[in-house]
């Protein structure tokens, strides 16, 4: 088969399938999938990616405003089809690039561009070989960063979700995900407000608000310093 990128939306209905002839990487962009599979069950949601190898049955579920970018490959790296990888976090710089496909995506790019983003992709994905797979307790404490992100996310209730004193919890949570949790919470804010601002008709007030932040002019200053934009300037390009 050709190898593809595309962005895909599913439904709350679980449905299940097998690819026959490819290999499929999911790596939501917006909310998260519910994924079944014989080795795992579970949610996959952004800064992660779910390998599913060819000939795996899987269920799949997902709100229907969640997106995610989806690689049909028929080639993996050796190291994503270890039958103990069903989930792994990506690499900040594989984050980053995922938000440019998205947007290249949108504009129907032309066959010269397409080729080259899959060809970035592709090393990229040579660069997971040392992708971690957080403990259950660090996927809980993921989890409710993603269900609680315009809340007050305190190092402290994080901590107790984990279990662990706030040291521990530090610690771990950078071996897991190699950043800090304050870095993190703000790069997860700043990629959900991206997507409001794209794919809604939300003012900036609400956006802000949606994400954690009360004053908008604070919003507006890490927005700009994380994009290069202005909150107004990035829902009008």
């Amino acid at each position: 088969m050709k190898n593809s990128l595309s962005i895909r939306v599913y439904s709350k209905q679980l449905q299940r399938h097998t690819h026959n002839n490819h290999h499929q990487l999911v790596l939501p962009i917006q909310g998260y999938i519910a994924i079944e599979m014989d080795h795992y069950m579970g949610k996959v949601t952004l800064g992660e990616c779910v390998v599913i190898p060819t000939g795996t049955e899987h269920g799949f579920k997902a709100d229907e405003a969640a997106r995610f970018i989806v690689a049909d490959m028929d080639m993996l790296p050796a190291h994503l089809l270890d039958n103990t990888l069903a989930v792994f976090s990506i690499s900040p710089p594989l984050l980053s690039f995922l938000m440019f496909v998205e947007k290249q995506l949108e504009h129907q790019v032309d066959s010269g561009i397409e080729s080259s983003v899959l060809d970035v992709f592709s090393m990229l994905l040579e660069q997971q070989q040392h992708a971690l797979v957080p403990d259950e307790r660090m996927r809980s404490v993921q989890r409710w960063i993603t269900d609680h992100i315009g809340d007050e996310l305190s190092v402290n209730t994080l901590a107790g979700i984990a279990c662990l004193s706030p040291t521990q919890f530090k610690k771990r949570f950078k071996m897991s995900f190699d950043t800090t949790p304050h870095l993190y919470i703000t790069q997860l804010r700043m990629e959900k407000s991206k997507a409001l601002l794209a794919h809604t008709d939300l003012p900036v007030q609400l956006v802000a608000q949606n994400v954690g932040y009360s004053d908008l002019s604070a919003f507006s200053r890490r927005f700009s310093s994380y994009f290069g934009l202005s909150p107004r300037a990035f829902s009008k390009a």
